[in-house]
Formats: C-alpha cells, structure tokens, sequence
C-alpha cells in the first residue's frame, strides 16, 4: 500500500471545488477512452426554460428568447448552473448556437451528451434528430445532415419525472433532500460535445485483456460504409511500439489480437496503462483515427475468492456517492474527480463502491491511472418493481453503460442494484443474464444488500451497520467459513459452495452533528471512542479469512447525511494517518485465501426440530407476541393457549415463500416440543436466521444467545449445551427474538449426529 498522506495538503489546495471556472467549464476532453483530434466542447452558457407543460415544443421551439441561463454541464438545482433551483420541475429546455470549426477536415460530426436525465430529445436548427431514455448514460446523434453554414442553433429538451416510480434516480430525492435521499439533479449534468469523424469511423472497440497470455484482444466495430477498409490496432509503452494487428473492417464487428512484446500488468501498487491508436485505412490512407489505452489486468474467481491478477488482493473499499455541495452530480472541476481518489487512498483504501449512481468516465480515467479498484453500479433506486414498464428502459441503458465502460482496468465488478425488495430479483436475474455475455470478464452481484435471487450467484455480500465490534467480530470472523457447515437444503442459492463473499457496507459511524444531519448507531463521545469503534469493526473483517472485502460507509458527508470520513467540503474529520494505519495491515484472507472448494460432507445430520425448508419434518410452533413472563422457557410452562405455527416467522424481503406466520410486533416468544430417545449426542449444530437479536433455550437452559441478525441460515456448534440439557424422552426447545429495526424473521432447527 502506497502511503499517499505527504501529498494530501496539496491536493486540497490544488483541486478545491471553489476554483473559478475558466469560460468553458469542465473543458477537458470527455471520454478518455475513445478521444479524437477534431472535437468542441459545447459547456458553458446556454438559454434555459423549465415548465410543467409537456406540450411547450412550439414554445421553445420557436425563435423567441427563453427566460433564463445555464451553466452546462451542471444542472439546475446546482450553484454552479447560476440557477440553483430546487423546485420539482418535469421539463427543462436547453437551446444555444454553434458553428463547426472551419478548420475540421471530418466529412461527419456527432454530437455527445455525457448525460442527461431523464428523456432526451434533441433538435439542431428546429429538425429533430433523436432522443435518448435513461439518465445516466452517455449517448450521441450523427447531426451531419442538419448542419449548415454558419450558426447552427441546438436544442434540447429533458423530461424528468422521478415521482412517478418508472425511471431510476438513484440517491435522487423527490421533495426536500432528507435521509439518504439528497437534491435532485433534472436534465443535463455532463459535458455537450461536438466529435469529427471519418465517413466511416470507429464506433465502439472493446479490449480484453490477457495478460497470462501477454496479449489483448480487440472487437472493434465500424460505423459506415466498410468495403476496402482495414482496421489497425497499434499498442505503445512508454512511446514505443510494442504490438500491432490489422484485419478488415467491418460493422458487424473486426477481432484483433496483439501480441505484447512487453506484459507489464495493472495493479494497485503500479498502475501501468498501454497506450493504444486504432485507425481505419483505406490504401495506408487514414479514413478515422481513435486514441485509447488499455491495462493489463485480469479478475478470475477461484474458490471463495477473487483474483486480481492471480493474487488474492483483499478490497479495502469505500462508500462514494459521487455528489457535490456546488455542483450535485457533477464534479466542479475534472481535479476534483482525481482528488476523491486520492482522498480515498489517503485512508488507505484501495477502491470505491460507485453508489447508486454511473459516475463520470473521467472519474474512471483517473481510477485507471491512480490504481482504484472500484465496482460499478446503477442508480436503481425510485423505481416501482411492481410495474413491469420499468424493466426494458432499465435493461437498455445499463447496457449501454457496460458498453461505455467495460475497458476500465479499474471496474473490478458489476453491482446493478441496490437494497431492493423481493419483486426486483426476476428484472435483477434477467440484467445479470444480459450482462454477463456482454462482459464475460468480470463478476456481477446481483444486488448489493438485501434481495439475492440467483441460483448461480458469482458474489455474493451483506450490508451490516451493526456498532459493536464484539459482536461484529462473532458474526463475521468466529462463526463465518467452512467450520459451521451445514446441510445445503438451508442454503439458498449456491452458497453451500463460499461464493466469494464480502460486506457491501458497514460502519457509517455517526460523528459531527452539531447542525443537525445522521449517522449510523450510537455517536461517540470522543475521537477515541470513534477510532475504537473504527478499528474494532474494521479489524473483525480483515481477520475474516473468507470475506474477500469490506465497503465502509462512506468518504464524505454527503448533505444531511454526516458519517464521512471527510466533511462534505471534503476537509478531514479524522486523522487520515491513522485510519490509513488501521485499513492498511495485512488480511487474514491475503495471507491464506480460500481458493481451494470446499467439498460438502455428506449429510448424515439427523433432525429434531425442521426449519421451514424441512419440509414434512418443520416444526410446529407455538408462538405469542405477549410477554409471558421469566419462567417461558422452562419445561413445565403451560403454554397451551399459544398460537399454532409453523416457521418461519416475520416480514422480510426475499424470504416470503418461507414466511407462514406474519410477524411484525417488537417480541415474539416460541416453543416446541420434539422426543428423543436415541443414543448419547456426538454433535449438534443450531440452525437459525434471526434479525434481530435471540435467545435459544434446550429444557430451559441458554443454548445460544445470537445478538444482532443474520440474512441467511448459520450453522452454530452448540453440542456443549445440548449434550448438558438433552435427555431421554420428551423436550423442549423455545426461543425469543426480538426486532430493533428493519425486516425481522426468525426459523430455527435443531440437528444431532
């Protein structure tokens, strides 16, 4: 791990977001990864209206001036639009005039929207030239037919309706910014660019690293007429030519494959990016001309872990939301991307969990070059998953943002939802499913949080925001791994097999609330009981040997929301050195990965008591959301007037075929009886899911006590306390669980060798 803190005075100095904007904000170039010679940055001032009539197109469509000005890139709830409007506004129209440079030799022009939420269409010189749906892909339009000499006058128009539970928006907020939920970002929020290309030009090429084989290759795809045209790939180190391929041109796609005469590969601690020059030919005459880089970096899964490369490099990543106080979505300056990096790594952290939000391909530029691992995600948020009319719009545009950005070295994997409810997982499956051919390269969780639904995941992960690490470190470090197996009827999915598992966010500890705002848990009183809390929490995950990564939540304050480890101005709240110390030691998962599968015994567990997926052998409860009062659990309680019940038991997203009682109260105590009369116990294993906090008793005796929840089926050894209160003939096994916040759910079973 680099130690980056000497420089961190400096960056902030040199990247605050109150620089003055030169007069064309954010005016270097967009798209690092396909960047041509002939281009015009169209940021800066341009008329704006916003109105709630759908219908205003002969309005704005018209000659006559609009009513206000806009700074683009950035959007109208911004202060640096000019504008900083907060109110809730469907229709936003955007018009300003531009000429093609006299001096482009391009025979085609396209324009680019970086971004632009929600429905974009757009005219050049009152002729409509077409529209876009989705808020966070980029997109562009070949605007040569509608072009003339002189000024050519553009205009857009952006709908945006989040309210209506059809599109996603992320962390976007409907009303006032509150909770997690922050200003709303309506219409244009990256940069407007006009792009010269050849009469036929490099559409897309899609570069797949190889560096076992010390290659790349290349699926390059023309836009044009393509007979007499070759493509040529050339890839460079440090200036010099070190592969080359060419093979015919074609637009349903041209396979090149270099052989690298150097293979130096990306990684975290050496960054190495390949430069790389595509070209069309036609008789050694360049018809379009592309500069991209590449780097060579491989993710493969092997056993419960992820390999970077072939090594086992545990993730020590952060929570970025990608917001900003004077811009919103979009950073005030590209400085300011590359600042959010280092501030990160400042922590020592090596990666970023992109929350709820595609964030900048300059972002992504600058993860590339600062060696940041970062897992790429969708504002997924806003949506109604009960109305299937959500379900194309968001298969289309995520695809088109895995297009945009599969050849970042730094997008280690894919996360397309976010803590969604039970109806999202058939359009979770179906995205996974469409994702997986278009980037073979790369793990997919489904959703990070909450709802898993694949049979086959890649990764799986967990949010836990649980603030003592005592039982943070029994959860994740004593009891998680191939020690507390137990038979695969009690786990979902293929989990039986460690997945390649990871905590998708934990910590936000509470700090800085003197003008108001939230965070997770009880707030500390003293720096040191935060640092406490920090490494404790911290130090049970990298000593969690099958746990691959951890996300903290979260670099920055974000609005009301104040768990950063840096304010929203992003000024320190911490030491940096000594969260950098604490984030930094070495992984029990790094010294001793587990790459090797873990076989699963055969079951030869017999049942007393059956959970819910046992079947014919599930238990049947009885159960009351009363108290009972202190003597509950003893064997001669008279519980005769208890509810009957088979388990589970609660209200929980993505358990509902394994919910039969609905259970929503604070409490809820259960009992069961069962016989035995078999020989003395060898073992016995409690199997058990309970958010939140139980209380497990054999004939009366505390078996296990289980603070805190857990989202799947455990496997706990508890043969000591069942072998000292199990006897011959009838018994008695109750539990209490107890709901703090959240889903709750409790089923339980009791198994013996």
């Amino acid at each position: 791990m680099r130690v980056l803190l000497p420089f961190y005075l400096a960056v902030m100095v040199f990247c605050n977001s109150a620089i003055v904007h030169a007069q064309t904000p954010r005016p270097e170039y967009p798209f690092p990864q396909m960047q041509r010679a002939e281009w015009l940055n169209l940021n800066g001032k341009w008329e704006f209206a916003e109105t709630d009539d759908a219908n205003a197109e002969a309005t704005y469509l018209g000659a006559s001036p609009y009513p206000e000005q806009i700074v683009v890139p950035y959007c109208r709830e911004s202060k640096l639009s000019g504008l900083a409007h907060h109110d809730y506004i469907k229709n936003v129209w955007y018009r300003r005039t531009f000429q093609k440079p006299a001096g482009w030799k391009s025979p085609r022009v396209l324009l680019h929207v970086g971004a632009c939420d929600y429905l974009t269409q757009v005219w050049v010189n009152g002729k409509p030239v077409g529209e876009h749906m989705g808020g966070s892909a980029s997109f562009a339009f070949d605007i040569t037919p509608y072009l003339v000499s002189g000024d050519n006058t553009l205009t857009i128009h952006a709908f945006d309706d989040l309210a209506s539970g059809l599109q996603p928006g992320g962390k976007q907020s409907v009303g006032a910014s509150a909770g997690c939920s922050y200003t709303r970002t309506t219409g244009i929020w990256q940069t407007v660019w006009l792009e010269g290309v050849g009469a036929t030009y490099v559409k897309d090429a899609y570069i797949r690293p190889d560096p076992v084989n010390s290659r790349i290759s290349i699926d390059a795809q023309a836009d044009g007429p393509c007979p007499g045209l070759t493509i040529r790939a050339i890839a460079l180190a440090a200036g010099k030519e070190v592969g080359r391929a060419e093979a015919p041109a074609s637009p349903t796609g041209t396979k090149l494959v270099l052989k690298l005469k150097t293979n130096r590969v990306w990684t975290v601690s050496d960054p190495f990016l390949y430069d790389l020059k595509l070209a069309l030919l036609r008789g050694g005459k360049v018809v379009d001309a592309v500069n991209s880089y590449f780097g060579q970096r491989a993710v493969t899964i092997k056993g419960a872990a992820i390999l970077i490369n072939g090594k086992a490099i545990f993730m020590r990543t952060v929570l970025d939301q990608g917001f900003y106080p004077d811009g919103i979505w979009t950073a005030p300056t590209d400085a300011d991307l590359k600042r959010d990096i280092m501030l990160g790594q400042a922590c020592g952290f090596n990666g970023a969990r992109l929350h709820q939000k595609v964030f900048d391909p300059r972002y992504l530029y600058w993860a590339d070059k600062l060696g940041y691992l970062v897992w790429g995600e969708f504002p997924s948020w806003g949506m109604d998953f009960t109305k299937k009319s959500v379900d194309e719009p968001v298969k289309r545009e995520w695809a088109e943002v895995v297009v945009r950005d599969r050849n970042h070295p730094a997008i280690i994997g894919w996360c397309p939802f976010n803590e969604s409810p039970g109806e999202a997982i058939p359009l979770q499956n179906a995205v996974v499913a469409l994702t997986r051919p278009l980037d073979p390269t790369r793990p997919i969780i489904d959703a990070s949080g909450w709802s898993h639904g694949l049979p086959d995941p890649q990764v799986l992960d967990a949010h836990d925001y649980e603030g003592n690490p005592v039982t943070y470190r029994a959860r994740w470090t004593e009891d998680y791994g191939p020690g507390t197996a137990i038979p695969t009827r009690y786990v979902r999915g293929e989990k039986h097999k460690y997945t390649p598992f990871f905590i998708s966010e934990y910590g936000g500890i509470a700090w800085d609330l003197s003008n108001g705002g939230w965070g997770y848990g009880e707030i500390p009183k003293t720096l040191d009981q935060f640092y406490t809390r920090y490494k404790g929490l911290t130090d049970a995950l990298l000593d969690a040997r099958y746990i691959f990564g951890y996300c903290y939540t979260q670099i920055y304050d974000v609005e009301q929301e104040h768990n950063g480890l840096y304010r929203y101005d992003r000024t320190p709240k911490f030491d940096v050195a000594r969260l950098r110390k604490i984030n930094s030691r070495p992984a029990a998962y790094e010294k001793n990965p587990p790459v090797k599968p873990v076989v699963t015994p055969p079951d030869t567990w017999k049942v007393l008591v059956g959970a819910a997926v046992d079947g014919d052998n599930a238990a049947r409860w009885g159960y009351t959301i009363n108290n009972p009062g202190d003597s509950w659990m003893k064997s001669d309680f008279d519980y005769s007037e208890w509810k009957p019940g088979y388990g589970g038991f609660g209200q929980l997203d993505g358990w509902e075929s394994l919910t039969h009682v609905p259970w929503k109260s604070k409490d809820i105590w259960m009992r069961n009886t069962f016989e035995y009369t078999g020989p003395p116990i060898k073992e016995a294993v409690l199997v058990i899911v309970h958010d939140d906090m139980s209380e497990v008793y054999l004939n009366g005796e505390l078996v296990k006590a289980l603070p805190g929840w857990t989202s799947e089926y455990r496997g706990y050894n508890v043969t000591a306390a069942v072998k000292a209160s199990l006897k011959s003939g009838i018994n008695v096994i109750a539990i209490h669980t107890h709901q703090d916040e959240g889903g709750q759910y409790i089923d339980a079973g009791l198994l013996v060798k």
